[in-house]
């Protein structure tokens, strides 16, 4: 039973070894590649463009919404009910405006971001494959997402990849 034991154990260390030097590990750290890239600068000021307008349009919408409860917080004594309650439904209807604008706005933030940074995804992803194809890599790894938590034998090609793309 033993010695089936250690033959079975010897067999898979010959299998695993031999499977380990047929492939060619890499691993690059997009993170250091993405905030060097001055596309990433100009997709962030237009992500912070974007923002601006919505925080504008929101402030609005608020101002609207203070000046209607003000003015109704200030002559509610005088009015009759049904304009009294013709008011409230009013200011009941901008607060919602205001919330379904928030979260419109959240999508559209999001939808946006996704929009500016995909080609840019796309563009480092193309180097690091270009890289994997040139030298022959089996897997390349991305140190930044910290999914890796042990890595041995492997090239860091970081900075190929930052060449390629003509960045720092």
């Amino acid at each position: 039973m033993k010695n089936t034991i250690i033959i079975a154990l010897v067999a898979l260390f010959s299998v695993s070894t031999s499977f380990a030097a047929d492939y060619k590990f890499g691993h690059v750290n997009t993170a250091e590649v993405m905030k060097n890239l001055p596309d990433v600068t100009q997709a962030e000021q237009k992500l912070a463009d974007f923002n601006t307008q919505l925080e504008q349009q929101l402030q609005t919408m608020y101002q609207e919404y203070q000046g209607k409860l003000t003015e109704f917080q200030s002559q509610e004594a005088m009015m009759a009910d049904i304009i009294k309650q013709d008011k409230i439904n009013e200011i009941q209807n901008i607060e919602q405006r205001i919330q379904q604008f928030q979260g419109t706005a959240q999508q559209q933030i999001l939808a946006e971001k996704e929009k500016l940074y995909a080609p840019i995804i796309k563009k480092v992803e193309d180097v690091i494959k270009a890289i994997a194809d040139e030298k022959k890599y089996s897997y390349i790894f991305d140190m930044s997402t910290g999914v890796v938590l042990f890595a041995q034998d492997s090239d860091d090609i970081t900075t190929l990849v930052k060449e390629r793309l003509s960045i720092q």
